[in-house]
């Protein structure tokens, strides 16, 4: 199994909650891990890159290819790999900005989505994605979380459907709880094949 850990904690290990718990559940899994580290820098998507992405590949210059390298290789990593795990506390009700530029990256049309008559259809099934949250005061699921939702749409998107979550919910009030209802659900998981 292949997996691609995502990692979006400006946290170290020592204090992310999200990296503990996505290194857990990756160990637990087993396989071959590609780790993206989103924090050492993401690129935001500029104009000249969406016109890239709308050249053709064989009508592209050297200067549009160099455009979209990053994107090419982060494509390329979710490609090869049968699972991912998507780390990402909230940050101010949301995802990191590193997520959300992850996610223009991917988003390329032809690529990983293509539009039909019916609308668009994501290109990248037959994933399996865990997607690691963690809040000081924000409840997941509730009403002011919106980062859930948002992740299991994009992924959606582009094809992969098979989504899990694990919370470690509203740290700020309970840590040790909520670490622990966390870590209960790794290994419910891993034990139940999901």
């Amino acid at each position: 199994m292949k997996i691609l850990q995502i990692n979006s904690s400006v946290q170290g290990i020592d204090k992310s909650v999200t990296r503990q718990l996505s290194n857990d559940l990756v160990s637990k899994l087993g396989g071959d891990v590609t780790v993206r580290e989103l924090t050492e820098g993401v690129p935001f998507v500029t104009g000249a890159m969406v016109g890239s992405f709308y050249t053709p590949d064989d009508k592209r210059t050297d200067e549009q290819k160099e455009l979209i390298k990053v994107s090419d290789e982060l494509i390329a990593e979710i490609k090869a790999a049968d699972v991912l795990v998507l780390g990402a506390p909230l940050y101010n009700f949301s995802v990191p900005g590193s997520v959300k530029a992850y996610f223009d990256l991917v988003a390329r049309p032809g690529v990983t989505f293509k539009y039909t008559e019916n609308g668009p259809v994501g290109l990248l099934e037959g994933k399996k994605a865990y997607i690691i949250l963690a809040s000081g005061g924000t409840e997941i699921g509730g009403d002011q979380d919106y980062a859930s939702n948002y992740a299991k749409h994009f992924l959606g998107f582009i094809g992969i459907k098979d989504v899990e979550f694990i919370a470690a919910n509203q740290l700020m009030f309970d840590a040790e709880g909520a670490l622990a209802k966390a870590k209960a659900k790794v290994d419910e998981l891993v034990a139940i094949g999901a």
